[in-house]
């Protein structure tokens, strides 16, 4: 689409920069915007910083598809195995960063994709922010602001849908990828499980390619399948 723009936040990431890569070999758009801390001023926590990178990014070609390939799990905060190590700064931290960061993207992005023609929202989820898929407990902080992540959305979906009905906003479940994130957590995954972010960025991608309007407001895994809400 050569006149048709993506925007990948948190491109400074491994997964990130593994999609932005991958966005940008595919050849379909004119543009692709990296964005982050380091790249463009973007900071979640700024939202000034998302309004004006959305501001700069809204002169150009319309935007057609938008990946958050943000997310905090450890640092600086270890993920509780009980609610008893509960703090409000660990839950407020992750809530700011995991859920309200890719609202406000979402504030200012979305109102960028054309309103009658495909175009994509999507952000890194995880399989730990399905409530009924929860049979372990623990990591308290990390799986609320992925299951609030999820609900917002779906919100969107359900909103956008009225406006902009070849929209589809989803979720991602990218598997356990081999980066910083989780690199204290590895030590449990099956063979052939821990993924390069080269191969999850790709599955993703390929992923969103088959997805439908119909499918919109969903979090979907590497291997297509939809997550358990």
């Amino acid at each position: 689409m050569r006149d048709a723009a993506a925007v990948v936040i948190g491109s400074s990431g491994g997964i990130g920069a593994a999609l932005a890569d991958a966005v940008e070999r595919g050849g379909d758009y004119a543009t692709v915007h990296r964005l982050s801390r380091s790249q463009g001023g973007l900071d979640l926590e700024d939202e000034a910083s998302i309004a004006a990178a959305a501001g700069l990014v809204g002169k150009g070609p319309s935007v057609r598809l938008v990946l958050i390939a943000t997310g905090v799990l450890h640092d600086g905060f270890e993920p509780e195995r009980s609610f008893k190590a509960m703090t409000a700064e660990h839950l407020m931290r992750d809530y700011r960063i995991n859920a309200v960061g890719p609202a406000l993207v979402a504030k200012h992005f979305a109102p960028l994709m054309p309103r009658n023609e495909r175009a994509v929202f999507a952000a890194l989820s995880a399989r730990v922010g399905s409530i009924s898929d929860n049979r372990l407990g623990g990591w308290h902080a990390y799986r609320a602001s992925k299951a609030a992540l999820n609900m917002i959305l779906r919100n969107l979906a359900i909103e956008m849908a009225r406006s902009h009905p070849m929209a589809v906003i989803a979720g991602l479940h990218p598997g356990t990828v081999d980066t910083g994130l989780s690199a204290p957590f590895q030590k449990g995954v099956a063979e052939g499980k821990l993924f390069t972010a080269d191969h999850s960025a790709e599955r993703l991608l390929a992923v969103l390619s088959d997805l439908t309007p119909a499918d919109s407001g969903g979090v979907f895994a590497w291997d297509g399948k939809r997550v358990p809400e």
